[in-house]
This record gives structure tokens, C-alpha cells and sequence, in this order.
């Protein structure tokens, strides 16, 4: 007996409350459009990185559910721009626009500090934002996209709302043999940034905080991560790569002719970490009669130092260097180049290297970080990243074994195929599920409790 209640009293009001369980079970399992607030500093329909994803997944997103996103004001002209030539996306998706808050002061003295500041007063306005629309709307989960790395989890966790978080992305150290290897600058950022990672793993609190939050709606972005965050965090998560297609693709690679010269392609931010000069080192054990023509897209803070050292390497006559330029610019150039060359010492997975493959490219990259997940033997060449020496001979030794058409053809087409299973949709649907999983458990959760 239960305060007077009967033992068959008691048997109906179980069932009764088992069946409501039930009937909200099968709601959310429904085909009902969710209420979702996504948090996405970053996200621009027309820039690549980290803005691309951003927008690649809200929009993907909003074809199973509504959205309201906490966007940066950076790209408000881009989106608006986006969401008036196709006006029905505005059915789907909520724009809201915090400025961006600086520190002048601190950006000239330590710019990781001011990033580390400026991020932080960021995500509060997000969350006094959050809450608010949490207060008029009722959302039925809360996510976390952009940015992607696990020291910003935001504060939109702290809402009363299933979370989901993801993916995420920055648990990864950089290899340690390449660190020395990256120049003073470089070397002394990358060391320092590997000892802060480790003590940011083991002690940060927010994203511990989060990640219990996100406790079965965890979204790792590689396989490398989803190790590193139940090493760390002790809980399980999905990998679903953060990047996907992009908007131009190729149906056919393109063929080399006997005459022409191997057409390499190289793109990213010039910073340390793209580590160019490993590639200007490997072409200069390359055969003097094999001809080569290599494509660099991107500037930074390196581009002065790295023009001149392809010319003490002696390679710069046969280096075209396009500066920053549009993403529609990069992919038809894509279509034009016969291999992807990637040089990273510490990255995610990148959305050049999917951009590359959906255009029929091979790619030659080191053996680690998220290229590990992405390249296969049928689409590219994995070559050792234990050390300087090892990752500049297996460069060289891979752009020279491409040389072979056949051979490159064949991981062309390869590439292709690999793209395909980068597609949005698949994300989509997976999103899908992981928001009805956490849903249907916290609807579980509080009817029993």
C-alpha cells in the first residue's frame, strides 16, 4: 500500500503512467518537426572551413526540423544574402545575430588570450539569448555545433533542455616528432599549445560539464577523438565526420595527357601547422626529369617566408601562388589539378580534403589526425607521419608513384566514390536519430522520476 492507494490502484496508475510514457514515445519518434536551438558562432553558405561547416549542417538540420541558430555578425550579409535568393529556407531556419565583442588591448599583446576572451563573452550573450527564446519557444533539444573544438562547449548546456554537442573536434595532440620541425614560432605555439591541450583534458571544467550534459548525444568528429573523449571523459559518442560536400562537384576526373606536367594542389591558411615546406622539401627529391606544376591557394602570416624559402629550395619557378581567393575559385581549380596534396601537422579532417575528393582528386596526406578516417587505399596515399624525415621521404615517394596515370586514375575514380559517402543527408538522418534518442530518454527520464 501506497498513501491508501490499493495494490490494483496502484497496477492502473502504473499502466496509466507507462502508457503515457508510451504515447509520448511514439510522438517524438514521430514525424514531428522538433523545436531546436543550435548554437553556430560559425556558419557563412559561402566560405569553406568552419563556416561552411556550420552552415552545411543547420542547413542539412532544417530539413527534418525547425531551427532557431545564435550565429556571429560577421556573416549576417552572406546569410541574408542566401536566405532572400531562396526564400524557403526561412520556413526552417531562425537567424539571430550576436555582435562580435573586442579586446584590442589583448589582441595586440597575446592574441590566444583575446581568441580565449572573445569567445567566452561570446557564448554568455549566446546563452542570456538562449534563454530567453528558451523562455518564449520551449525548445526540444539544445545544440551545440560551431565551434567545434571541446574547450568551447558554450553555455547553451546550461539550459533545461536534452543537449546535444557536437561534432567536436581539438582533443588530438600535434605530433610531437613534427613539433621541432615547424620553425621557432611555430615549434614554441605548438609545444605550448600540446601542454595546455593535455591540462585542459584532464582539468577544464565546462567541458566536463557539457559532456555529461550530452551524456548519449555526444558527436565526435573522428575516430581519433571519439577515443580521446572516453580516454578522458569515460563517455561513449557517434562519429560523424564535420564535413561535408560542397556545393560544385565533379562526375569525372580529369584525365592527364603524356605531355603534361603532374598539376599538384595545396590549400589552406598559411600558418605553421599547414607545414608547406615538408611538401617544397619532398619535391626536391623528386627526379629531375619527372615535370610537376604545383598550385598554392591561401595566404597568413607564413606566406613572406615560405615564397622565400621555395626559392632557396629552388622550386619556386615551378610554384603558382593564387593568394586567397573565392571557395567556387578553389573548386574549379580542383577540377583542373590531377592530386591534393595535404601537409598538416596538426588538423582536423578539413574541409579541402572532401572538396577535393568530390572533384575526382587523389589525395597524398599524412597518416594521422582526421585524414586518417577520411583516405583510403582506393582514394589516396597515407604516408608516415612519425617524424620530418619519414612524412618528406613518403610525400616524395607517393607524388612520384602518381606519376603512373593508371595508377592515378584509378584512385580518382576512387575518390569519387569516397565522396559519396560525405553526403549531407547521411548526416542529416543520423542527427536526425540522436535528436529522437536523447528526446525520447528525457521524456522517459521525467515521467519516472
Amino acid at each position: 500500500m501506497v498513501s491508501g492507494m490499493s495494490h490494483t490502484s496502484m497496477c492502473h496508475h502504473n499502466a496509466e503512467m507507462n502508457g503515457s510514457i508510451a504515447d509520448q514515445t511514439v510522438r517524438v519518434s514521430s514525424d514531428r518537426r522538433l523545436k531546436v536551438l543550435v548554437g553556430a558562432y560559425a556558419c557563412s553558405p559561402c566560405r569553406g572551413s568552419e563556416s561552411g561547416v556550420g552552415w552545411g549542417w543547420v542547413e542539412a538540420i532544417s530539413k527534418y526540423h525547425d531551427l532557431w541558430v545564435l550565429t556571429g555578425d560577421e556573416c549576417r550579409q552572406e546569410i541574408e544574402a542566401e536566405l532572400s535568393r531562396r526564400p524557403e529556407l526561412r520556413n526552417r531556419m531562425r537567424f539571430y545575430y550576436i555582435p562580435r565583442i573586442r579586446y584590442l588591448r589583448a589582441e595586440r599583446i597575446w592574441p590566444p588570450a583575446y581568441l580565449y576572451t572573445y569567445k567566452h563573452q561570446w557564448q554568455r550573450a549566446a546563452y542570456e539569448l538562449g534563454k530567453r527564446l528558451h523562455r518564449e519557444v520551449g525548445f526540444d533539444i539544445v545544440h551545440q555545433l560551431t565551434y567545434v573544438g571541446f574547450r568551447v562547449p558554450g553555455m547553451l548546456w546550461k539550459l533545461d533542455s536534452p543537449f546535444v554537442w557536437g561534432p567536436i573536434g581539438g582533443l588530438e595532440q600535434t605530433t610531437w616528432a613534427l613539433i621541432p620541425a615547424l620553425g621557432a614560432r611555430g615549434a614554441l605555439h605548438f609545444l605550448a599549445r600540446n601542454l595546455v591541450n593535455d591540462c585542459d583534458r584532464r582539468f577544464a571544467r565546462d567541458p566536463r560539464l557539457a559532456f555529461g550534459k550530452a551524456n548519449g548525444g555526444i558527436i565526435a568528429a573522428t575516430a581519433g577523438i571519439q577515443k580521446e573523449i572516453k580516454r578522458f571523459y569515460g563517455y561513449e559518442s557517434t562519429v560523424i565526420s564535420e564535413i561535408g560536400l560542397p556545393p560544385y562537384t565533379s562526375q569525372t576526373p580529369v584525365r592527364r595527357l603524356p605531355s603534361e606536367p603532374l598539376q599538384l594542389l595545396w590549400c589552406g591558411i598559411h600558418e605553421a601547422r599547414k607545414a608547406l615546406p615538408f611538401l617544397f622539401s619532398a619535391l626536391q627529391l623528386l627526379p629531375p626529369h619527372l615535370e610537376w606544376k604545383l598550385t598554392i591557394v591561401g595566404d597568413g602570416p607564413c606566406s613572406a617566408f615560405w615564397r622565400r624559402l621555395a626559392k632557396v629550395k629552388s622550386v619556386s619557378s615551378r610554384c603558382e601562388w593564387l593568394g586567397q581567393v573565392t571557395r567556387e575559385s578553389v573548386l574549379r581549380r580542383m577540377q583542373k589539378a590531377h592530386l591534393l596534396v595535404v601537409t598538416s601537422a596538426y588538423d582536423l579532417t578539413g574541409s579541402v580534403l572532401v572538396e577535393a575528393l568530390a572533384n575526382g582528386l587523389p589525395v597524398v596526406c599524412p597518416d594521422h589526425c582526421g585524414f586518417r578516417d577520411a583516405i583510403t587505399p582506393e582514394c589516396g596515399i597515407k604516408v608516415p607521419a612519425s617524424s620530418k624525415r619519414h612524412l618528406v621521404r613518403g610525400l616524395a615517394d607517393a607524388i612520384r608513384a602518381l606519376f603512373e596515370e593508371n595508377r592515378r586514375w584509378q584512385l580518382a575514380r576512387g575518390a569519387l566514390t569516397r565522396s559519396a559517402e560525405y553526403g549531407w543527408e547521411a548526416k542529416a538522418r543520423a542527427i536526425d536519430e540522436t535528436y529522437r534518442t536523447k528526446v525520447r530518454r528525457a521524456v522517459i527520464k521525467h515521467k519516472c522520476a
